[in-house]
């Protein structure tokens, strides 16, 4: 009897030890698959961004092509803006890149000037920051919520504390439920504006658009031969109210196909009354380019947005943010 208990004990221990190797060899081999996926998703996101990379050559060389050929006219002529070209890849992917104006914007960045390497001042960009309200007003926002995100945003890239009139700094930051201060630098992204002070999720949504951070606090001169009908905004806020959005946009419908000659041939179109605050608001070239890319290659999907400077030539990659799903 007692050797039957023995066995039967010695065969349960034996059926318990082989569950746990059983256990842990599926833990092992679960681990073993996931590491093996991780590691060929890493691989293959590497991948992505090396055509991705690939394609900002080709992107780079093809708006330094371009500005060869017409550095002191820039137009839609050709119908390069936005318009995709692939680059095949290896399996049957592909890259596909789109460039456009990328200085058709408001610089938020232009709201502050530079007083030496890392110190920024917002006494000197008034103008801008009029020029940021009449577009705010012209997209419909509240003149009151205007004037104040103006203000506002100028202090938050500043590097003083010094609180302009509907302004906001540290202290009105630090009193919130979650307290934060201001940033006291170049904004790297518009996303930031919605850290500003009296800045809605619904006033961010309309404003985005018509938004840029460009790497410099100045203004990028608003190209008239590349700017869309529909972009007017743009040109009407450099305008203290004798050019409207409307007449704007009547401008740029009849625009020739070649494009304006000169400023002053768009100011005559405008009518004599029209007269911005700085000519240098407007131009008929572009040195700063955006572009879009897309990456597919087997089951990794990559986007970058990147910038493009072409103040001197060869143009070349100043700003790129990743976003992928692997």
């Amino acid at each position: 009897m007692t050797d039957h208990r023995e066995r039967g004990a010695a065969l349960l221990t034996v059926l318990l030890l082989v569950a746990m190797v059983a256990v842990l060899a599926g833990t092992a081999l679960e681990r073993l698959r996931l590491t093996t996926r991780l590691a060929g998703n890493a691989l293959a996101g590497e991948q992505a961004r090396g055509y991705a990379r690939a394609a900002e050559a080709l992107a780079t060389s093809k708006v330094t092509d371009m500005l060869g050929t017409s550095r002191d006219r820039v137009t839609l002529a050709g119908g390069w803006s936005n318009r995709p070209f692939g680059l095949p890849l290896p399996g049957g992917g592909l890259a596909v890149a789109r460039v456009r104006d990328g200085g058709n914007c408001f610089n938020l960045n232009s709201l502050v000037s530079r007083l030496g390497p890392g110190v920024y001042t917002s006494t000197q960009s008034a103008i801008k920051r009029v020029q940021f309200v009449r577009l705010m007003r012209s997209l419909n926002v509240p003149a009151q919520a205007a004037e104040r995100i103006a203000a506002a945003s100028a202090d938050w890239i500043d590097t003083d504390q010094d609180q302009q009139g509907n302004g906001a700094e540290d202290p009105v930051y630090l009193g919130r439920a979650v307290p934060y201060r201001t940033a006291g630098t170049l904004m790297a992204d518009p996303s930031e504006l919605r850290a500003v002070d009296g800045v809605t999720p619904e006033i961010y949504a309309t404003l985005r658009p018509w938004l840029c951070t460009l790497p410099k606090p100045v203004s990028a001169p608003i190209n008239i031969n590349t700017l869309l009908p529909e972009q007017a905004p743009l040109i009407a806020m450099l305008f203290p109210g004798n050019l409207s959005v409307a007449q704007a946009q009547a401008l740029l419908l009849r625009r020739p196909p070649q494009g304006f000659s000169s400023v002053d041939t768009f100011l005559n179109a405008a009518g004599s009354g029209a007269t911005p605050d700085d000519r240098g608001g407007l131009s008929l070239t572009s040195t700063w380019f955006a572009l879009a890319i897309d990456v597919s290659n087997g089951t990794a999907r990559l986007q970058e947005s990147a910038l493009i400077d072409a103040s001197r030539l060869p143009a070349r990659l100043v700003a790129r943010q990743w976003g992928d799903d692997s």
